[in-house]
């Protein structure tokens, strides 16, 4: 016991430790920078990295290069292959799975988050991305899905030389005036045009692109001027009905709708009544039928006549979407225009688009939602990025990568 005392109190013992525990700090120090690493790659590439890989970024890590480790992680084919298309899968169905095939809608969506493409595009650009023809996939097709779940059959690497990018006009055959980024491929208007009233389409891009479904952009103050025929303004005989909740989501979803009255999924409804088999017609100066049924139910409803939207949540508690908000504006008056390419920035310069797509990516990366704090961090990078997807994907894997 003695001999312990002593050697405890002797001035070599103290110095011994003291370095042992400074030598087990940097240790712990040093495995704490591979973890985060290690971290950061298994969330941005969904696999773990080789040794080299893990040694390259814990170096950046330690120089304080947070982007160039997180650009190491993000060359992993299965960033894009895995981590993006899982994420923007579920944009493409109206079951919102990711159990979907790979389609025209997914690819674009990759295509664009892979060469840091203004990913406000995907709303309104003449933009799509198709297989190489050196791969020897089945030509793109506006009748079937074939060309891109080849691809994904065939595991083929998402990269610039097998996935490029093209204009959808000349490889759909649509009206450049007519196609409006992701919102008019082939897969998005079968899932969203596909019969019905044309109102699923906005319904999903509200979803898909600003986070909000209708339920939460409900406002009975607007003005009810554009709700079609065919919605009762006093079903079951009451009126209060309508006034207190129909209207809420009718005044500014009828309104904006406009913009795809041109625009039908058509399909054999005898022999593929799933409409898998169809194609996206779009028809200049003529109001598809289905925006004129059921004109009985309420004859002095709004008449479509014409491609016209009007945005009525401009105006209300909905003005807190922060329309505008890219372009630097702070108008809060209804704001009108034709079609959807139109449509398609009206939404796009929003802020509640910028906002989801941090949302989700940050999701996606860290497995739970961002403090208002680091979603304002993110959304501020985003747009100083040139809404680069990719600067979100970094920026939230640096942001947890130590959790």
């Amino acid at each position: 016991m003695k001999k312990a005392t002593w050697l405890q109190n002797s001035p070599y013992f103290f110095r011994a430790a003291v370095i042992t525990m400074a030598l087990l700090g940097a240790l712990t120090a040093h495995a704490g920078v591979k973890e985060q690493a290690k971290r950061m790659h298994d969330r941005l590439a969904g696999v773990p990295p080789s040794n080299t890989v893990l040694e390259d970024m814990a170096a950046k890590l330690t120089a304080g290069q947070t982007r160039a480790a997180a650009d190491v992680a993000m060359a992993n084919p299965n960033f894009l292959k895995v981590t993006v298309k899982n994420m923007v899968i579920p944009w493409t169905n109206k079951d919102m799975t990711v159990f979907y095939p790979f389609n025209d809608a997914a690819a674009t969506l990759v295509g664009m988050v892979r060469d840091g493409v203004d990913f406000r595009r995907a709303m309104y650009d003449d933009i799509i991305y198709v297989g190489a023809a050196s791969l020897g996939l089945p030509a793109y097709s506006n009748s079937n899905n074939d060309h891109y779940a080849q691809m994904e059959s065939r595991n083929i690497d998402l990269n610039s030389t097998n996935l490029l990018q093209r204009s959808q006009s000349s490889t759909t055959g649509l009206a450049s005036t007519a196609v409006s980024g992701v919102l008019t491929t082939r897969q998005s208007a079968r899932a969203f045009f596909y019969a019905g009233t044309n109102r699923r389409m906005l319904r999903f891009t509200f979803i898909n692109y600003m986070c909000k479904d209708l339920e939460n952009v409900k406002d009975t103050s607007r003005i009810p001027d554009r709700i079609r025929q065919d919605v009762a303004r006093s079903p079951g005989g009451d009126s209060s009905v309508f006034l207190n909740t129909c209207i809420g989501c009718h005044a500014g979803m009828d309104g904006l709708a406009g913009a795809f009255a041109n625009y039908q999924w058509n399909y054999d409804t005898n022999n593929d009544p799933d409409g898998n088999n169809g194609n996206l017609v779009y028809t200049p100066g003529i109001v598809q039928p289905k925006y004129l049924i059921n004109s009985t139910v309420f004859k002095y409803g709004y008449v479509t006549t014409d491609d016209s939207w009007i945005n009525r949540w401009r105006t209300g508690p909905n003005a807190n979407l922060g329309w505008g908000w890219a372009n630097n504006s702070t108008q809060q008056v209804p704001t009108t225009g034709n079609g959807m390419q139109s449509f398609g920035q009206e939404i796009a310069n929003s802020l509640a688009f910028s906002r989801c797509q941090a949302i989700k990516v940050y999701k996606t990366v860290c497995f739970n939602e961002p403090t208002e704090t680091t979603l304002g961090n993110l959304v501020t990078s985003f747009k100083n990025s040139g809404y680069d997807m990719k600067q979100i994907f970094a920026d939230a894997a640096i942001d947890c990568r130590g959790n």
